[in-house]
């Protein structure tokens, strides 16, 4: 009797240890995330403020430490003159005013190293505590490899404004945001997936059309870097028509016609305002199609299309007011939110077997 109850409670205990270690690793996740979207409205800030080129050299060591007097300053400042973007647009520039942009670029690389942080020590932990089930230690690592690559493209992304153009790619800030929401929705799918969180079955049909509303996303978010990057939301800021006509004149000016696709403002811009309605169209037949599935997809989808519609009235208000500040870093800020609705729905979303 003695050895069966002492088998019960070492039964319970060790159900308990594992409970409590699970709910450790998924609130580790659930803070990465967190600090990742912090890191998305960061970088918007910087973008929008012209601070991404203040720091015209790559230390990832020795760079966690600012300036900490004069004449380090000054050294600074004096290496940042020697690039274009001073002539270019800043020429004549204090230093108090330099100041204020190499904040939030140093803010920004000083978040990057925080979450590489706050990922590699609690990861090597976790791993030797036997806190992380089996199954997931190769998709962390692979988080951990593409956390890496960012910082990397980060500085590569950099690299392209300290040339000629005072500028950097807009290819390159699109590789750099992409890459970053796509950790994003890889760390929350594994959260979810830590918390066993319930699904619910969807005809494949249904389960189609999410996986194509979440590739219009994709190409949406793609099309938005692509806005930011060559700034082509400073033009045509009226909203539904481009200054009184459904597609302006320059929208296929460039020859051959294809390189508008990429290279052309207007083309951006025509592209990515009315992606946005198809992506809102195509959200509202999913939530039309699950109307009759169980509570938990219909939440989901509900809760994705309320998103969307946010933050497709927060792209009209950034256009119409020629992106201020805080629209334009809401705007960003908001995509995350977005995604993460649409990560939910499609993990929610278990397909039927076929017959």
């Amino acid at each position: 009797m003695s050895s069966t109850l002492e088998f019960v409670i070492a039964r319970v205990e060790s159900i308990m240890d594992r409970y409590v270690a699970d709910r450790m690793v998924i609130a580790w996740l659930g803070v990465l995330c967190a600090i990742l979207v912090a890191m998305v409205v960061v970088g918007g800030v910087t973008r929008l403020t012209g601070s991404g080129l203040s720091m015209v050299d790559w230390r990832p060591i020795t760079g966690a430490l600012p300036p900490l007097n004069e004449s380090e300053w000054q050294a600074v400042f004096e290496a940042y003159k020697q690039y274009p973007q001073y002539e270019a647009e800043n020429a004549g520039m204090d230093l108090e005013a330099f100041k204020g942009i190499f904040f939030w670029e140093y803010f920004h690389r000083l978040l990057g190293r925080a979450i590489g942080l706050i990922f590699f020590v609690p990861l090597v932990i976790f791993w030797l505590r036997g806190q992380i089930e089996h199954r997931f230690k190769v998709p962390l690592v692979i988080a951990l490899v593409l956390g890496g690559s960012q910082g990397l493209l980060g500085w590569y992304m950099v690299q392209s404004g300290l040339v000629d153009i005072p500028r950097v790619s807009h290819y390159r800030l699109a590789a750099h945001l992409s890459l970053a929401l796509a950790i994003l929705a890889y760390l929350f799918w594994l959260m979810l997936s830590m918390a066993r969180v319930p699904t619910a079955p969807v005809g494949r049909s249904v389960a189609l059309m999410i996986w194509v509303l979440a590739g219009l996303l994709v190409a949406q978010i793609v099309y938005g870097a692509f806005t930011a990057g060559i700034r082509a939301g400073y033009g045509y800021n009226t909203w539904p028509l481009m200054n009184g006509e459904f597609m302006a004149p320059a929208v296929f000016f460039m020859k051959p016609w294809w390189i508008n696709l990429f290279e052309s403002t207007a083309t951006i811009q025509f592209i990515h305002r009315w992606l946005a309605v198809v992506v809102v169209v195509v959200a509202v037949a999913v939530w039309i199609a699950v109307r009759n599935q169980g509570v938990q997809i219909r939440w989901a989808a509900a809760l994705f299309v309320a998103a969307l519609f946010c933050q497709f009235g927060i792209g009209v208000l950034t256009l119409v007011h020629v992106v201020p500040l805080s629209l334009g870093v809401l705007h960003q800020g908001w995509a995350c939110v977005v995604l993460l609705a649409l990560v939910y729905l499609a993990y929610a979303a278990r397909p039927l077997p076929r017959t």
